[in-house]
């Protein structure tokens, strides 16, 4: 009976410690227990929070310096949301949207093909 007090106990405990941390809610102490995050970028980041809340993950990327799409991914998997979001690569969908600009048809394209 012991056992099963301790072993849920832990469990429970285990759960708690890595409970989600949100950039536009975290208190410092939230923000530091986050790994990855230490006093310096806490205090970047409520600095930055006093101008307005974090909308997204690029918008946090931005204000926030040292942070770029690597060690926003190491922190999301730490448990650091925004706006209760996971990092899940959204700086990147511009460029690909950039990527995926039609291709301008060239002289040869436009000869149709002989019989």
């Amino acid at each position: 009976m012991f056992k099963k007090i301790l072993a849920t106990m832990a469990m429970l405990f285990a759960v708690a410690s890595f409970a989600a941390v949100d950039v536009n809610k975290g208190t410092a102490a939230d923000l530091d227990g986050i790994k990855g995050v230490g006093p310096a970028m806490s205090k970047r980041i409520l600095d930055a929070r006093k101008e307005g809340e974090f909308k997204d993950w690029p918008d946090f990327m931005q204000r926030i310096k040292g942070v770029k799409e690597k060690k926003a991914e190491k922190l999301s998997a730490e448990g650091l949301t925004v706006n209760g979001q996971v990092f899940g690569g959204q700086a990147s969908a511009p460029a690909a949207a950039k990527a995926a600009k039609p291709v301008k048809a060239t002289a040869a394209d436009a000869k149709p093909a002989k019989p």
